[in-house]
């Protein structure tokens, strides 16, 4: 199956009155055609930074300092800028954690809606409306003709959401990159706009990374989970594998945290310690510190090599049938 992105060796640095600091290090994805990925691990693990990496988002001091992002084989990072915007928005699409980081709160939905497509389309004014109107109707938003002329005030922290995931599929894109796009909205909300994403990704057979640090969102959407911790990808492989039996630790804990796993009143597990800084990494392997199977070995760097049908980055796999 030929692959619509390749990631190889993706390295961003942020430079500081201390020298660089790297963000991300050494991340590798490969996504085919209508395939999703779940990009999950704690906040400050480097997700985010990959996704607008990707994107050619990153702010100054911010930089992507090496590796290539292949899409449909092309080298992003050596196009130029004019191209680059030619691509985003149009082929490929970002939706934020806040809607608001997308809309503009003093224009009117269909003002924000037309411009995105007279961005990337020489078309009328009509067939630009038209389309932003099928799209909030294909989002599920009521009275789309009506709603159109809203401003992003007059819609609750849900139907914003889905203005936002409206405007990023208007063009019809090849891939999706979802950063936490339901962590402030409440369950029911967050289940709707989970199942309305995963029907549209399976109809358009759109691509789709979907960024989250809960496990339990990626469950039933991702058919791939990529866990990265201090900026690094520490373990890749197939959902249904990687929740059946996790063999990085820090994948082991992530799980054995979570309530289902955990008896009724009893205390819930956790990974002992904190995510480190990134300006102060551990050397080797960034979960040492806090990882009980640690030995001198993890204070070099562990290579990302496959293992049982996936991809591991740890001198310590757990083994099968260990407790969670």
């Amino acid at each position: 199956m030929t692959a619509l992105l390749e990631i190889k060796g993706l390295k961003t640095e942020v430079v500081t009155s201390d020298g660089r600091v790297t963000l991300i290090d050494d991340v590798n994805l490969t996504l085919a055609a209508g395939e999703v990925m779940g990009l999950v691990g704690e906040s400050g693990s480097g997700k985010s930074v990959t996704g607008l990496s990707i994107m050619g988002l990153v702010d100054n001091p911010a930089q992507v300092t090496g590796g290539q992002i292949l899409f449909k084989g092309q080298d992003l990072r050596k196009l130029s800028e004019r191209k680059i915007r030619s691509i985003r928005g149009n082929r490929v699409a970002m939706i934020f954690q806040d809607p608001m980081s997308t809309l503009n709160p003093v224009l009117r939905i269909d003002t924000q809606m037309m411009e995105a497509v007279h961005a990337h389309e020489a078309v009328s004014k009509q067939a630009a409306r038209e389309r932003a109107r099928d799209a909030l109707g294909m989002v599920g938003i009521p009275s789309p003709d009506e709603r159109l002329s809203a401003y992003p005030h007059q819609f609750s922290g849900g139907m914003r959401q889905r203005v936002a995931i409206a405007i990023a599929l208007l063009m019809s894109p090849d891939l999706i990159i979802a950063d936490e796009p339901t962590t402030a909205l409440d369950v029911t909300i967050q289940a709707q706009i989970l199942s309305i994403v995963q029907k549209l990704a399976r109809e358009k057979g759109t691509t789709l990374i979907w960024i989250t640090h809960d496990l339990s969102v990626v469950a039933g959407l991702a058919e791939k989970l990529s866990v990265m911790y201090g900026g690094r990808i520490v373990e890749q492989g197939l959902t249904a594998d990687l929740l059946r039996h996790p063999m990085h630790p820090y994948t082991n804990g992530l799980i054995a945290s979570l309530p289902a796993h955990n008896k009724r009143g009893s205390r819930l597990k956790q990974i002992n310690g904190t995510t480190p800084s990134v300006a102060s990494m551990p050397s080797g392997c960034a979960f040492h510190p806090r990882c009980s199977s640690a030995t001198q070995l993890c204070l070099s760097r562990p290579p990302l090599e496959p293992i049982d049908g996936r991809l591991l980055r740890c001198f310590h796999p757990v083994t099968a049938g260990a407790p969670l």
